[in-house]
């Protein structure tokens, strides 16, 4: 055997494995339903490594340095807490909250934004308005604003549901006050680096994306879909897409230099922005998303579209085709509102349900093709996390571990 030989196969046993991919944020670390780790189909039932009960929220778990972290309401308090869990063995690493303003909507009273863990920090967006900093190592409260108050802002309906979105040294929230629809905080410090607009707030989530070779802030309001200067808070361009509900929940999806937005009763639109203007490739009123931000795999968006009317609400898993919004296959009954689908890292779908079931499946152009499903939790409208081989999961009372690469 050469040395040129021996020491390759040297330099591959002793090479350390590649580092595990964190979750940190809302949709994934790249906000968009991708995950580089990979899964494969499973037989029978799976179950939990641990499980652990968790406070009422439909906030979703996020990975980030082996801790996940969960935000919910502690007991009955009206208080907003913060949790961290090793991710081998779901034991507390410590837990802290603060009292905010009481609230009981439709639907729970524990928060509904996803936590970003950036660096040493931890970034949480309250059912109240409440913008805090913490620290990812013990849980410190570093700061806190409460952004309705701050800016004289009515609450949602259902609550502010929104994901604080970190890049920058900024924090980019969805306010919707008068001359703060959208605003960005210091990172730092909590205070207010712009405001701009007075678009009223969405339930949906910011997305940063470069377009006509400039990074833009994207946010769908309760008016429209707006792209900003992340830096200044200068408007790049608009496009009118008031949902008559008023309760759009998806986030804006980058694909490549492609953009795509949905709503609750209002369908989905496809845009092509360029660095001041956006142009409309295709827009399909029947394509409506309640929660479920869609995937892009290839040329197709895998999309979970409903229909609120009626006693018994059902979604619909729809393979779209991403240039025309032709449906190619649906797939009906997968849900009652929501389902979140996230793309593995060899090619495949997983897809978990509002009745807290798990699915992977293929992505194909012409049907649906079921690799694996389980039950594997109670009713859950959070997403699920993909993090070092296991998925984090948490329902209505739990939340729960599962090793996916065994």
């Amino acid at each position: 055997m050469s040395r040129f030989l021996i020491g390759l196969i040297l330099a591959i046993t002793l090479s350390p494995p590649a580092p595990a991919a964190d979750w940190p944020q809302f949709l994934g670390p790249t906000r968009d339903n991708a995950s580089t780790e990979t899964v494969s189909a499973w037989t029978g039932e799976l179950k939990p490594a641990w499980k652990v009960p968790v406070g009422s929220a439909h906030s979703s778990p996020v990975v980030a340095h082996g801790l996940v972290y969960a935000f919910y309401q502690p007991g009955k308090k009206a208080a907003d807490a913060l949790a961290a869990y090793d991710l081998k063995t779901g034991d507390k690493k410590w837990e802290k909250s603060y009292d905010r303003d009481p609230f009981d909507p439709l639907f729970g009273a524990g928060p509904r934004g996803t936590p970003a863990v950036v660096g040493d920090d931890v970034f949480t967006l309250g059912g109240t308005g409440v913008l805090a900093r913490w620290d990812a190592k013990t849980g410190d409260l570093k700061w806190k604003v409460d952004t309705l108050r701050e800016f004289k802002v009515d609450n949602l309906f259902f609550g502010v549901s929104g994901s604080p979105l970190v890049g920058g040294g900024k924090v980019f929230v969805n306010v919707g006050g008068k001359g703060a629809g959208v605003v960005a905080f210091d990172r730092n410090t909590g205070k207010v680096a712009w405001k701009a607009t007075d678009d009223g707030a969405s339930y949906s989530s910011p997305t940063l994306a470069k377009f006509g070779g400039k990074e833009q802030l994207v946010v769908l309001t309760k008016q429209f879909i707006r792209a900003f200067d992340p830096a200044t808070g200068a408007v790049l361009w608009k496009h009118p897409f008031r949902d008559p509900s008023n309760e759009s929940a998806t986030a804006p999806l980058a694909v490549g230099d492609e953009l795509v937005c949905s709503s609750v009763t209002l369908g989905s639109v496809l845009l092509k922005p360029a660095a001041d203007s956006a142009k409309v490739v295709w827009a399909k009123r029947g394509l409506n998303c309640y929660f479920s931000t869609p995937t892009a795999v290839g040329s197709d968006l895998y999309m979970l579209n409903g229909v609120l009317k009626g006693i018994t609400p059902s979604v619909t898993l729809r393979c779209v085709e991403l240039a025309t919004g032709k449906v190619r296959w649906e797939k009906p009954n997968v849900g009652n509102f929501h389902a979140a689908v996230i793309r593995t890292g060899n090619g495949k779908l997983l897809m978990l349900d509002d009745n807290g079931y798990l699915t992977l499946f293929q992505p194909d152009e012409k049907e649906f093709k079921q690799l694996a499903r389980t039950k594997v939790c109670g009713p859950t409208w959070a997403h699920p996390a993909l993090s070092d081989g296991r998925l984090v999961i948490r329902d209505e009372k739990d939340l729960l571990c599962f090793e996916m690469a065994k």
